[in-house]
């Protein structure tokens, strides 16, 4: 039987039979050999699993079939391991707040990264743009014209004015989306605001911290009544890429690469060489500082990891 892993809580799985449409509590047989050495789940959410039935209901995922893509975070409690978030993605959507919890443009220049890198289609929500006052939403103007000039697609919403929610569903109708963003940044909410009755659960901003609470646990795939579905995330602190070496790092950062065919020496790492177009692009503010420093952030992590 082929089927669809809909929910993950790390020994179970939930898997959906593809013909029937019925849902089963799945577990692993024998051993899956990892796609990469350093992952600590065998399956994600999304993934695409052949299984067979026992006689009380209980299905074992025999086989898993080639992923088109995933996304990866680093392990919470394992420095040098990575745990798959989703696969299969046609839409990863970045959940940017300017405050109520602040989000850092490393986080996200490190998700676009990744997803440049397991060639997934990235859309950036600026969220909760009803809580802005004008200077802040200039703020987030100009956020929006550096990245939708390096060619990334963006969009302005709330959930609770329900600003753009119409377009976003003709955006992401019939694919499979994931919501990404630190704890607290609006993910449940904003699901809950497109579909009410999945009443997925939601918390309030820790007043003290400013940080979201931990609400989703674990990975979960929702069905949109328009088409399509989404994969509700726990809050991600930090994206990886695992086995990437440190040359490729550039072919994440699409002005950086564009850029870099510039430079005078061909195979430029754009660190410290002479004539480098890209040190020279930042200076002029063609390229963005807080790119190129998660850019060197990346590269360092690259080099680390090519010495264990």
């Amino acid at each position: 039987m082929k089927g669809l892993i809909t929910k993950s809580t790390g020994s179970w799985y939930q898997v959906l039979e593809q013909e029937t449409g019925r849902f089963f509590e799945a577990r692993i047989r024998g051993k899956f050999k990892l796609i990469k050495t350093r992952l600590t789940n065998p399956l994600a959410v999304g993934d695409r699993v052949e299984f067979s039935l026992e006689q009380d209901e209980v299905a074992w995922i025999t086989k898993i079939e080639p992923r088109k893509n995933y996304l990866i975070r680093k392990s919470v409690n394992l420095s040098k391991e990575a745990h798959i978030i989703a696969s299969n993605i046609d839409v990863a959507c970045f959940i940017f707040t300017l405050k109520h919890p602040e989000t850092s443009l490393g986080f996200l220049d490190r998700f676009l990264a990744c997803c440049e890198a397991y060639n997934i289609k990235p859309l950036i929500l600026f969220n909760k743009m009803d809580m802005l006052n004008e200077d802040e939403k200039d703020f987030v103007a100009s956020f929006r014209a550096l990245y939708e000039h390096i060619g990334y697609e963006t969009l302005e919403i709330s959930s609770y004015s329900k600003m753009n929610l119409e377009l976003l569903t003709q955006t992401i109708k019939d694919k499979v989306s994931v919501f990404f963003g630190h704890s607290g940044s609006g993910k449940s909410t904003l699901v809950n605001a497109m579909q009410p009755d999945l009443n997925i659960k939601t918390s309030e901003i820790s007043v003290s911290q400013l940080k979201g609470k931990h609400t989703t646990t674990f990975a979960q795939m929702h069905f949109w009544d328009f088409g399509g579905s989404v994969i509700d995330t726990p809050g991600v602190r930090e994206f990886a890429m695992i086995d990437v070496k440190k040359e490729e790092i550039q072919h994440y950062f699409p002005e950086i690469f564009r850029i870099g065919r510039d430079c005078k020496f061909h195979n430029c790492m754009h660190l410290n060489e002479p004539k480098c177009a890209v040190l020279a692009n930042i200076e002029t503010g063609e390229i963005e500082e807080t790119r190129y420093l998660t850019y060197l952030k990346l590269m360092e992590e690259a080099e680390e990891n090519s010495a264990l």
